[in-house]
């Protein structure tokens, strides 16, 4: 059987964080753990599958003795917080009526929603329920996770793809993804694609470098391209760089005169 592990547990606790932070006796830990499961699926539920998608990659949770607090990193925050907070507000009304205790709700945007592995494994995924190609799709968030500067990407997806009848499994990968290194920061996603010929699994694995070790999105340069090689710009401007040639006698180079005599 395969020893396969999630590249998140793997890490936590030695890496990562967790991602639910409190201290609870033994006679208070399961209500305390159903409350953290309900709070995680209804904002799930809200954000992530709804008609207006709100990019919710991570949900922390962190209790005190008289508060829960609760930390949601979106690629949008715009939606959450919605006009003069009002968004906001209505989310931590609706959280307190849901556990009955006292919440308090931060959102932190997410700069570069390419380098976070859930974000991408939903991209796919809605594509799909779009009925797009699934090996462009994959293709697509390949090359664009590549070139916001990761160093190793791949995605697996797993069912009826394309509608067939036997299922089966499709993945590409890009770079390197070294899971057994502890010191790699691998991120991992999960996402599943309702269609109408039965649901997809999408799975996502980013490798964002070593810990530490921040990583630098490539910025494409915009305007004029150089034309010319390390020694300089061509003459010429931008058309391709040499100089036309005269007619006739101007030619430089030996050209034949047109009133010389012919020779036999």
């Amino acid at each position: 059987m395969g020893q396969k592990t999630s590249p998140i547990g793997f890490r936590t606790g030695i890496r990562l964080d967790w991602q639910s932070t409190w201290f609870a006796p033994k006679a208070n830990y399961g209500e305390f753990l159903i409350e953290d499961c309900r709070v995680r699926k209804f904002i799930d539920k809200k954000f992530n599958q709804h008609n207006q998608y709100a990019a919710v990659a991570k949900i922390e949770i962190a209790r005190t003795r008289n508060e829960v607090k609760v930390t949601l990193h979106t690629a949008r925050p715009g939606m959450i917080i919605g006009p003069k907070g009002a968004e906001v507000d209505k989310l931590r009304e609706e959280l307190e009526e849901l556990i009955d205790r006292k919440v308090n709700v931060n959102v932190i945007e997410i700069k570069e929603p390419s380098l976070d592995a859930k974000l991408v494994a939903d991209n796919i995924a809605m594509q799909l329920e779009r009925r797009a190609s699934f090996r462009r799709a994959m293709k697509m968030q390949c090359e664009n996770v590549m070139g916001t500067g990761a160093k190793g990407v791949k995605i697996m997806c797993s069912g009826r793809l394309g509608g067939a009848e036997i299922a089966r499994q499709e993945s590409q990968k890009l770079g390197s993804i070294p899971l057994q290194t502890i010191e790699a920061n691998v991120d991992y996603g999960v996402a599943t694609a309702k269609t109408t010929y039965g649901a997809i699994g999408i799975k996502v694995w980013i490798y964002k470098g070593k810990f530490g070790q921040e990583i630098t999105p490539i910025v494409k340069a915009r305007g004029r391209v150089r034309q010319g090689g390390p020694g300089g710009d061509r003459q010429g401007g931008g058309q391709g760089g040499s100089k036309r040639p005269a007619r006739g006698g101007e030619r430089q180079g030996g050209g034949r005169n047109p009133n010389a005599p012919r020779q036999n």
